[in-house]
Order: structure tokens, then sequence, then C-alpha cells
């Protein structure tokens, strides 16, 4: 009886671990995107950002619990159309194991000739 509710214990461990490790690759998934969707715009113009596209990824990243560790943001003052991509971590601390580290990236395309049209 007590092996069977030993296994239990740790296959419930198991279980949530995995669950936590899910939820914060969700959450480090919608950080990305926020971060790549506001360092797009800002490669053409500031459109009131506080700073460069790699600042804004990072304060949106930021503002979701996740540190941004990669930007191909370059400032492209260009009329053409161009593609941003962000990798953000999250750090999580999971019952049993201790904190791990997940990442997730992510891209956003602007095109600067849509605000020409009506």
């Amino acid at each position: 009886m007590v092996a069977v509710m030993g296994v239990s214990l740790i296959l419930l461990m198991g279980v949530a671990a995995v669950g936590s490790g899910i939820a914060a690759y969700a959450k480090a998934a919608v950080a990305a995107d926020a971060a790549a969707l506001a360092a797009a715009p800002v490669t053409f113009r500031p459109f009131g950002a506080i700073g460069t596209p790699e600042q804004e990824a990072a304060r949106f990243a930021a503002a979701n619990g996740s540190l941004l560790t990669d930007c191909r943001c370059p400032v492209d003052r260009s009329w053409s159309r161009r593609t941003v991509e962000v990798r953000v971590i999250r750090t999580v601390s999971v019952p049993g194991i201790g904190a791990i580290a997940v990442s997730a990236s992510s891209r956003a395309t602007f095109d600067p000739s849509k605000l020409l049209e009506p």
C-alpha cells in the first residue's frame, strides 16, 4: 500500500511538472508574439515607442513575464515590407524539480506601404 502511494505521488509530481512546463511555454509564446508585434512597426518609425525596436521588444517581453534573448529587428526606413524575429525565455519553478527555462520565438511582418491605404 505504501509503495502504491509512493508511486502515485511520483506520477502526480510528474504530471504537475509537465503541466507547469506546458503552461510556461504557452506564456512564453504569448510574450514572444507581443514582443515581435511591438518591434515590427518601430523598425520603420517610432510610432510613439520609447526606444529602438529591440527595446520595445524587451519591454513587451518583460511585461509578459519573459526575458528577450534575441531580436533580429534591424531599422529600415524604406517603404519595403520587413519581418522581425524575436526569441524569449521564461523561467518557471516546478515543485520537485526546481527551476526550468522554456523559450519561444515569434515573427511579425510589417508593411509600411499599408499606412498609405485608405
